[in-house]
């Protein structure tokens, strides 16, 4: 598996991004990936069970151990405390890798780490670009383009708590979309796969095989092939159509896996829009090639 230290039989690998990057397909590959290792007749996924060796780290089930109270009573500040030794305590009581999702930035909260790295393995972290991630998010959460656009250009920026399948969760602090891709990128790690999201859609194949790797796994052709086609958008989104998905917040009305093409912002966004994106986040979209054309280099 992903090592910081090779002495290390146990810990978290991250599969990090800032929300509506592809963090759930991830997982799903993963899910699939392993699967398919194990069973030459795995076929689908169940979108509804792709936690196999993981979860997450903000379910404010795990929070009371270490604060002495239920956590909706805890200030942010005491649950900011808390995180790493619930990340610490995830990691021994797995005794072996496993995998959490997480659209923490990797930086601080109330002087505490979001990321404890010394209950880390590795990661692989997904960035996808901020136009189509305005877009996305926007249609997700019900809420305007230029509410969304401001929300990801705010500094620091974070969701207080929330509940998903009936489960509380919580905070999570994003930070910008800036501030979180550059925090799991610069600089650059060998533990820390940086993967692209169209780079999922458009060239599967290769960008997967990469994830296999980093994850120190040796699929054959067929069993990454499977795992692939198990995965895809359509699929995913027919199970979803035909039975619900379960980490779809509740205060969501439109479909989790709505549309995931590239280049949707096209589409949806005015040239105001567009502008004030490249605006906000012209280091981090230059360097991952998401300046529009005709768009001012930094």
């Amino acid at each position: 598996m992903i090592t910081l230290d090779e002495n290390k039989s146990k810990g978290i690998i991250w599969i990090a991004s800032y929300p509506r990057s592809g963090n759930t397909w991830m997982r799903a590959f993963i899910n699939a990936l392993f699967r398919n290792l194990r069973d030459p007749a795995a076929t689908d996924v169940d979108i509804n069970n792709i936690e196999e060796g993981g979860g997450v780290e903000n379910a404010a089930a795990l929070y009371p151990r270490f604060l002495g109270k239920p956590a909706f009573l805890a200030t942010p500040a005491e649950i900011a405390a808390a995180r790493p030794w619930v990340q610490a305590a995830l990691a021994e009581s797995a005794g072996r890798p496993i995998y959490l999702k997480t659209h923490n930035a990797n930086g601080l909260d109330h002087g505490a780490p979001l990321i404890n790295k010394a209950a880390s393995l590795g990661a692989v972290y997904v960035v996808r670009n901020p136009l189509d991630v305005a877009v996305s998010n926007a249609r997700f959460s019900d809420g305007t383009l230029d509410k969304t656009i401001e929300r990801m250009a705010t500094s620091g920026w974070g969701i207080a708590r929330s509940r998903v399948n009936g489960h509380d969760r919580v905070r999570v602090v994003m930070g910008s979309w800036s501030e979180n891709v550059m925090s799991w990128t610069e600089p650059s790690h060998p533990a820390v796969l940086v993967v692209r999201y169209e780079d999922m859609v458009e060239n599967p194949r290769r960008t997967f095989g990469t994830i296999a790797r980093h994850l120190r796994t040796k699929p054959n052709r067929d069993q990454l092939a499977r795992a692939i086609a198990a995965t895809s958008f359509d699929r995913l989104r027919a199970q979803e159509v035909a039975a619900g998905f379960a980490e779809k917040p509740e205060a969501t009305a439109d479909l989790f896996f709505r549309e995931g093409r590239v280049g949707q912002w096209r589409e949806s966004l005015s040239e105001d829009q567009v502008g004030r994106i490249v605006a906000g986040h012209r280091a981090m979209m230059k360097r991952f090639g998401y300046l529009p054309d005709g768009s001012p280099r930094a």
